[in-house]
């Protein structure tokens, strides 16, 4: 008997203010894949990576984490479940650094928070309020939380925004180890992505 996908959509349509954006779409993935996501601003990428993190409803069609709709399984589609979207879900009032201890705590993941933000160029700002730190910062503080997930989904929403050429390199190189671990990958993006095993989605 074949195993079920990772993360399997079938016939998703999606509609927004009353506009279509995409219908009858599927989309299938497995351990060790990437998923990039290609489409004209508007063309519905961030509204298709809610629709697969759960936090949107499809007009019609379901999405499925192993083989089991993700309504039914919330609990355990969630643990393994990292979504980074525009918004950098930030605590104003902690430090950089307070912040990603604070989301390794609560989300039970593990590893060295300094050096992750070191890797986004962060150095030097581990000690600073979120507050005081400009969009792009804050921007790459969120991105951070990839260097300490254990989640095997990661969906993300144009992560390469504000990186400088240094980051973006070190961001990959990220994304690689976590496909190389048996991990996944949904992303959407305007660079060119270099990443093993990736296949493409354009919904223009």
């Amino acid at each position: 008997m074949t195993a079920a996908p990772l993360l399997l959509g079938t016939q998703l349509t999606c509609v927004r203010e009353r506009r279509r954006l995409f219908r009858h779409l599927d989309v299938e993935l497995d351990v060790g894949q990437a998923l990039y996501l290609e489409g004209a601003n508007g063309s519905g990428k961030t509204s298709l990576l809610r629709i697969l993190s759960g936090l949107s409803e499809p007009r019609a069609g379901t999405v499925l984490w192993r083989g089991e709709n993700i309504r039914d399984c919330r609990l355990s589609y969630y643990t393994q479940l990292l979504y980074l979207g525009h918004n950098p879900a930030l605590k104003n009032d902690l430090t950089a650094l307070e912040n990603l201890q604070f989301y390794a705590q609560l989300s039970r993941h593990h590893g060295e928070a300094e050096q992750a933000l070191t890797h986004l160029g962060l150095r030097g700002h581990e000690n600073q309020p979120i507050r005081t730190l400009s969009a792009g910062q804050r921007r790459r503080v969120a991105l951070a939380r990839l260097w300490l997930s254990t989640a095997q989904l990661w969906l993300l929403d144009e992560p390469f925004t504000a990186l400088d050429r240094t980051g973006v390199q070190h961001l990959q190189q990220r994304m690689a180890e976590h496909l190389a671990a048996e991990g996944a990958i949904v992303i959407t993006s305007h660079q060119a992505i270099d990443l093993p095993n990736i296949t493409r989605l354009n919904l223009s």
